[in-house]
């Protein structure tokens, strides 16, 4: 499909934090599933309409902001079954009192089903990319390709449960690693190094080597989790997982509360990205990340919301203006932490994360045309004094007018195109008020 947006006002994510001209007011055309152009000369419109003919799409996209898709880094998707179940607990007693014995009850075609249903709401927010974390990974990795987002589906285990995660991850790299699946991506999950021993991690660490796969694990998230490994192995999570060999392959750390300065001296040299979940850290009262430090350091950091469980929403504008906020108050300095570098974490940061650096999170040529139409005519993001701030600091999903991942429309005014959300949501409480009844 040829698609032109014309007229809108472009926030590529291309520019540098200290750059004045971060947007403009121009044209994007679509060819293939990827960026053709986008650009402010309006000969670049009319040579791209004259090309494509009568295959074009034009979209009017005045009063709007293009800007990329964003990228949910850290997130147990399926949890969208378990939103409200467990609130006002310590995160211990939150897992095993109520988490772990409903995931227990669970079956593929509930995680399917919870899949759907949270992915239905990050697309209506904008949301184009998300890692997720869980068990029957196979079917999140359909719920993926039936809805159309795009998906980092990591299998997952937790100390004992690796017999049964073996065979799943080798079943996974040998379907989607090979490629041939564009919106389907693998990383591998262990839980966290106080859940997974280090004999099960060396063998993570053996099919991630042979598959050429990325590893996604919790790291650092509260006290209990320094004290216990100190006790085990007398060091930080970070040194323990260094010296596992962990770090030999992309690793996405998961919040990385606790961590100090020889943790972030590490993970700058080995190139661990970290997903920042402020919202989660804050409800389960983790502590907060020193997100400005590890930036400051060049460790790479992006956004997530985690599991609509510990959140409980999904919702990445919420999430970013939360990241900024609280790092401004932490920190005891106002200017830390810019809106301009908060859209830059949920966005290109993320996309560097995944090892999809200049594929996603930008719009340029040549880049997946991953992106939405953020609707600045609404009461609350008016007027434009800065965009930019409009955006990080005002923003709400329910602005986000159109998305399209890999050029394909998926949410046009403000509608999901891939499912009937008033039945999926019908089907999810049904399906819950069943589970609780399973023995």
């Amino acid at each position: 499909m040829n698609i032109l947006i014309a007229g809108c006002t472009v926030l590529p994510m291309t520019a540098s934090e200290a750059d004045a001209h971060k947007y403009f007011t121009g044209n994007i055309g679509i060819t293939d599933g990827r960026i053709a152009f986008a650009g402010a000369d309006p000969q670049q419109a009319a040579a791209f309409r004259a090309r494509c003919g009568t295959s074009l799409r034009e979209i009017d996209g005045r009063g709007k902001v293009a800007m990329p898709g964003l990228v949910n880094l850290h997130n147990h998707v399926s949890m969208s079954l378990m939103r409200s179940y467990a609130d006002d607990m310590p995160l211990m007693p939150w897992l095993t009192e109520k988490i772990w014995p409903f995931e227990a009850k669970l079956d593929g075609e509930d995680i399917y089903l919870g899949a759907r249903l949270g992915i239905a709401e990050m697309l209506l927010g904008g949301t184009t990319t998300f890692v997720d974390m869980y068990w029957h990974s196979d079917r999140v990795a359909d719920a993926v390709t039936e809805t159309g987002i795009r998906g980092v589906v990591c299998p997952t285990f937790v100390g004992a449960s690796y017999d049964a995660f073996e065979p799943e991850a080798l079943r996974m790299a040998e379907k989607y690693a090979s490629g041939g699946h564009d919106r389907v991506q693998i990383m591998l999950a262990p839980h966290a190094p106080y859940t997974c021993p280090p004999e099960a991690l060396k063998k993570t660490l053996k099919i991630a080597e042979q598959y050429g796969l990325g590893i996604q694990i919790h790291i650092s998230e509260t006290l209990d989790e320094q004290q216990t490994i100190r006790e085990q192995y007398g060091k930080t999570p970070v040194e323990h997982l260094r010296d596992v060999g962990l770090f030999e392959r992309p690793v996405l750390a998961a919040h990385c509360v606790y961590v100090n300065d020889s943790d972030i001296e590490i993970m700058a040299r080995y190139g661990v990205s970290v997903a920042h979940n402020p919202q989660s850290n804050m409800k389960l009262a983790s502590g907060i990340a020193p997100v400005v430090q590890m930036l400051a350091a060049g460790v790479n950091v992006g956004i997530g919301t985690d599991g609509p469980s510990s959140n409980n929403d999904l919702d990445m504008w919420e999430e970013m203006r939360t990241a900024s906020l609280l790092q401004k108050v932490a920190t005891a300095d106002p200017c830390s932490l810019s809106a301009y570098r908060t859209l830059q974490m949920a966005t290109v940061h993320g996309a560097k994360a995944i090892g999809r650096e200049g594929e996603l999170g930008v719009i340029v040529p040549g880049a997946l045309a991953d992106l939405l139409l953020v609707d600045m005519e609404r009461p609350h993001l008016s007027p434009r004094n800065d965009l930019i701030a409009n955006l990080a600091y005002c923003g709400k999903a329910s602005d986000v007018d159109t998305v399209f991942v890999g050029g394909e429309i998926v949410v046009e005014g403000g509608r999901l195109l891939t499912s009937d959300v008033r039945a999926l949501c019908r089907e999810a409480g049904e399906r819950v008020a069943e589970i609780k009844q399973r023995g």
